[in-house]
Order: structure tokens, then C-alpha cells, then sequence
């Protein structure tokens, strides 16, 4: 099929002394200009655009928004400029480096039996915010579901993130990953973490499959990449995005050790050691002893309850009785307690960063 080309059309109301300006001021090529004896209409191409100038076009002259890798290579590194034919031009960063706003803090319980409202996202998925504040743009937690099973209409693609976490929470989902070899199955309990840009892309997932995505920031680009066909020739394990390392982890056989609280025992995913302690990701299950009360220095602590029931107790707040579903977020500082735990309990909890310090209560 052959490429159709598009132009952008700016009204001009004075091509003579337009073509100066787009051409020397923003670096642009003239590509075709007519008629000759009295120029009405000029195309110009460059920094991946293509743009009409018509001086018999009688409209606003409008704006244009260039988003450039490297701005001062643009108009001299001037952001916002003016045409002589009317037009304004804005000049910005094509890949802003991800912008983290700071946490605010506040103690969240989110219900499953509230009835929060499921939203049909990317690719057909629903949606289930887990964080409707979202701690001031700091995080997202989405419960993630696909009722109906088989191929996801998905595209190869990746995101602009500071941290992203995918834990499985009931089914299998098969996702191919950018130097990772072969498509991979991932099953309840199973998580990823997919290091910032890495790309990738989900190919068929069961019936009733449930995921729990964490991203941070919360809010993040995803870019379609049209050029990459995964799964990619090499396999490379060991490769960083950022300074993070993909994570495959896999629940069976994992080993379970004491947990930062008394009274629960934990898995370790990896996560904490392979993304250099931007984020710790555990599975907390009911141990032996007394729980306590413990209060935390960590920036953002989230839990999800996957399995089984108990009590979150808040300072000043009153005991919230969690089930299946429910999800809290603990701010630094607040003493809290999980108390009344049943035997099947589970629990996700990730934290950023990685390592922080836990104080028991007296």
C-alpha cells in the first residue's frame, strides 16, 4: 500500500516574508512554491513535519507546536515566536525526562464491595483505580481485568515510567518482552517488572484474567513502536533500561522468610535488588507471633489483600476490616497494626523506595 502524504495547512497574510522565517529561522526546506510569478502557496518539510503556507486561505493563522529532541538547535533556542504571516510557534522537548511530583500523603482504604466503577482502558482492558487520589500524581495502582479470554488486540509498544509493576492475580497472560526471548506465561501470583521503555507486548491472556499494575508516575506516556518485531533476535538477561533489569519472578518454589512485621512471613521478588532499590515488591502471608504495632519511613507503601481477611488499625482511625480486593496505602509515619488475620491470608505489598526502616512500637 502506498504511503499517503499529509500536510498541515497555516493561513499566511504574507508569504514573502513568511518563507525567511520558516526557512532560516526554524530550519525548514522548501520543497515546492507556486505559482511563480506571484507565490501564493509554499510546502516546507523538516523536524519530521510537512506544512502548507497558503496566502489564499483565509483563516486564523494558527499555532505550531514543534516538540523537538534537541530545542536549541531550533530558532536558536527561542520557545515561542511569531511568524510575519501571523502564525505562533512553540518550541518544546520532544522526551521530557519523567517528571515525579511529590507524594501526598494521606492514609487510603479502597473497597472492592464499594463498588468502585470498572472504565474500559487500552487495548479493550477494564480498569479499576485502586488509588483515587493518587497521592497527588506520585502513583497509580490499577486493578486490571479481561472477563472474555484469547488474543488481546494489542500493539507493540512501551512506557515513559519511573517504575511499573505487573503482578498476576488470577488466570495467565502470555506478554513478549524486548530481548527476552520467547513470549512468556505469566500466572497468579507471577509478576514483572518491565524497566522504563522497555518494549513489549501482550498477546493472549485466559478467562477471567486479573492483574494488579503499579506506575509510577501516575501520570505516564505510552508510545506505540511501529518499527520493532518482537519477540527480538538476542537475549539479553542482563540488560539494563535506566538502570532497572527486567523480572520474571515465579511464585512456585519461592522461599519464605520473616517479614518486616511480626507475626507475617514474606516472598521477596527480586525487585528491590534488580530495579537498584527504586521499589521493593513482597508477598506477605500469616506467620507466627503477635503482630505489632509498627509505624514506617518509606515514601509510598501500598497493599493489596489477595486472599483471606484481617484488620488494618490506624492511628486515630477506626479498624477497617479488609477482605479480597481491598487495597490501602499506609503514609510514612502513621503507627499501624494488621491484626485478626486469617490463616489464608495474602498480601501484595510494594514500596518506594526499596529500602526503608521499620520501627516496632512499644
Amino acid at each position: 500500500m502506498a504511503e499517503i502524504r499529509g500536510e498541515i495547512v497555516f493561513p499566511t497574510q504574507d508569504l514573502r516574508k513568511d518563507l525567511p522565517f520558516f526557512i532560516e529561522k526554524l530550519g525548514l526546506r522548501l520543497d515546492t512554491i507556486y505559482p511563480a510569478d506571484n507565490p501564493m502557496v509554499a510546502l516546507l518539510s523538516g523536524h519530521g513535519i510537512r506544512i502548507r503556507l497558503d496566502a489564499g486561505h483565509e483563516a486564523d493563522p494558527g499555532v505550531l507546536r514543534i516538540l523537538a529532541d534537541d530545542t536549541d538547535a531550533i530558532a536558536g533556542g527561542q520557545r515561542k515566536l511569531t511568524s510575519p504571516g501571523g502564525t505562533k510557534v512553540m518550541i518544546n522537548v520532544l522526551n521530557p525526562p519523567v517528571f515525579q511530583p511529590p507524594t501526598k500523603h494521606s492514609f487510603v482504604v479502597r473497597r472492592l464491595a464499594d463498588q468502585a466503577p470498572w472504565v474500559i482502558g487500552r487495548a479493550g482492558m477494564q480498569y479499576r483505580d485502586l488509588i483515587p487520589s493518587r497521592l497527588g500524581g506520585s502513583i497509580i495502582a490499577s486493578h486490571i481485568r479481561i472477563p472474555d479470554g484469547g488474543p488481546v488486540p494489542d500493539m507493540v509498544h512501551f512506557h515513559k515510567v519511573g517504575f511499573q509493576l505487573i503482578f498476576c492475580y488470577r488466570g495467565w497472560v502470555d506478554v513478549v518482552y524486548e530481548d527476552q526471548g520467547d513470549p512468556i506465561r505469566l500466572t497468579a501470583g507471577d509478576c514483572f517488572i518491565q524497566p522504563p521503555e522497555i518494549r513489549h507486548r501482550v498477546l493472549e491472556a485466559s478467562d477471567g484474567i486479573e492483574v494488579i499494575e503499579i506506575g509510577v508516575p501516575a501520570d505516564h506516556v505510552t508510545e506505540i513502536d511501529h518499527e520493532m518485531v518482537l519477540p527480538t533476535a538476542h537475549l539479553r538477561p542482563d540488560r539494563e533500561w535506566q538502570g532497572q533489569r527486567f523480572v520474571h519472578n515465579i511464585a512456585d518454589g519461592a522461599d519464605w522468610l520473616p517479614f518486616r512485621q511480626p507475626g507475617y512471613i514474606c516472598r521477596d521478588t527480586t525487585i528491590n535488588h534488580n530495579t537498584k532499590g527504586v521499589a521493593s515488591v513482597q508477598v506477605v502471608r500469616k506467620g507466627h507471633g503477635v503482630p505489632a504495632w509498627t509505624r514506617h519511613d518509606g515514601d509510598i507503601m501500598f497493599g493489596f489483600v489477595m486472599e483471606g481477611r484481617m484488620t488494618l488499625e490506624g492511628e486515630g482511625k477506626d479498624p477497617c476490616a479488609l477482605a479480597p480486593g481491598d487495597a490501602y496505602v499506609i503514609p510514612p509515619g502513621m503507627k499501624t497494626r494488621w491484626s485478626d488475620a486469617s490463616d489464608d491470608v495474602e498480601l501484595l505489598e510494594v514500596s518506594l523506595p526499596g529500602n526503608f526502616i521499620t520501627e516496632i512500637c512499644e
